[in-house]
């Protein structure tokens, strides 16, 4: 195969399939998305099967532990890929949408359109899920995608692009609105990264190294965040049960994810309650902690903490522990520390809680509520493409508006400039 020509001719696929998608009804993409969630559930045994092969494949390959938790796929995980597709379904659909329709002095009316972005290359790893849910956001917005994902899920990727692409022809849609690259070949990645003749928009859901390298090569804009470094911040005015249950849920409910606690901060005046509550039960999880000087003489059988601990995502039962003095260092720390992804607050007290809100500078800023909230299921969005930290085009989980754009419309009557 030449791995040029190959990816050249996807791109034109896509790009021919993108004008299709920007046109198609609301009705005709739900149906698309209703469909493929049935065939998922129908083919829930292929699904696993395949997806079995990729586990034993990674296990042999020395895959660790949070790598083969994102790639594993059960059937819970596979009954909430379904549940997506049909959430996302049941979302209003942003395109074509014209807001702010304000007539001038001239007579002229001028409003803003939302449109789809084009074509959307996603290149991730491990997660099997995303193949679904980065889909189903691309037909909703009446985009078409050309998804990469890791060697290590090669079959079971291209069991759900089976599902995929029977879901949208049964709806009369372009089965190239989707396409999964079948090649493990890296070099694919490099490839679609410098088509932007083809490619609108990149967006990178993996490790570090993978969002350094899209960064570095994309020769079109990328949708990314680098690293998930999440805290809670335990204020001295806290209600103490809901602060044991946030930090506690927001460390342990999942370890391998990017909105997964990394850093607990507490302040002095409540450190010794707090601690001594939550100590053991970390320790009873086979939570490693390492703290810094005072949190260790209170809990004297955890790990010094290193400068390069508070700047670490660990993806894994192992997280930094710091005492701060009160609300003003701990958001200093966030800010010297922190990635900008997600970062709580446990307080009663309103007036503190609204300054986290305003001087975290942070994509999900929250109060009195897990890390693990963070997420695009979970914020209504249906599903989420990828969260990002940047400052421009999107910011936090990207849902449907993420994915698209505004443009300029102009109503006249005849109407001409003097």
């Amino acid at each position: 195969m030449n791995l040029k020509n190959y990816m050249q001719e996807i791109g034109k696929r896509a790009r021919s399939a993108a004008r299709i998608m920007a046109r198609a009804y609301t009705k005709t993409k739900n149906d698309a998305l209703l469909k493929i969630a049935d065939i998922i559930l129908a083919k829930q045994d292929a699904l696993l099967k395949a997806n079995q092969n990729d586990m034993q494949a990674a296990g042999k390959d020395g895959l660790d532990a949070a790598m083969l938790d994102r790639l594993e796929l059960t059937t819970k995980r596979i009954e909430a890929m379904a549940d997506g597709l049909k959430q996302v379904a049941g979302l209003d659909d942003p395109i074509g949408k014209i807001t702010e329709l304000k007539q001038r002095p001239t007579g002229i009316k001028v409003g803003q359109m939302r449109v789809p972005l084009g074509v959307i290359g996603i290149i991730y790893e491990s997660r099997p899920n995303v193949t679904a849910d980065a889909a189903a956001l691309c037909i909703k917005s009446g985009n078409a995608t050309i998804l990469r994902g890791g060697s290590e899920a090669m079959q079971s990727n291209q069991a759900i692009a089976t599902c995929l692409r029977e879901g949208l022809d049964a709806a009369g849609l372009p089965v190239d609105a989707v396409q999964v690259i079948d090649t493990t070949d890296r070099a694919a990645v490099s490839e679609l990264l410098h088509m932007s003749e083809y490619v609108d928009i990149v967006v990178p859901r993996g490790g570090k190294g993978l969002v350094e390298l899209v960064s570095a090569e994309a020769r079109m804009p990328v949708i990314k965040h680098l690293d998930g470094i999440c805290h809670v911040y335990i204020d001295d005015r806290a209600d103490l049960d809901k602060a044991v249950k946030v930090a506690y849920n927001a460390k342990t409910q999942r370890y391998g994810v990017c909105n997964t606690m990394e850093c607990l901060l507490v302040a002095e005046g409540i450190a010794q309650q707090a601690l001594e509550k939550l100590g053991p039960m970390f320790k009873q999880a086979n939570v490693e902690i390492r703290g810094c000087d005072r949190s260790r003489k209170i809990l004297p059988y955890i790990k010094s903490a290193t400068e390069e601990d508070y700047r670490t995502e660990y993806l894994a039962p192992i997280m930094s522990l710091r005492i701060v003095d009160d609300l003003d260092q701990a958001i200093d720390h966030i800010e010297t520390y922190g990635s900008h992804h997600t970062d709580s607050i446990v307080t009663e007290d309103k007036d503190r809680a609204n300054r986290f809100l305003k001087e975290v500078d942070s994509s999900s800023v929250m109060v009195n509520a897990s890390t693990r909230f963070a997420d695009g299921y979970e914020y209504g969005l249906g599903a989420e493409i990828g969260i990002s930290t940047d400052k421009f085009h999107a910011r936090g989980p990207v849902g449907l508006e993420g994915l698209t754009s505004q443009k300029y419309v102009v109503i006249g009557d005849g109407h001409i400039r003097q």
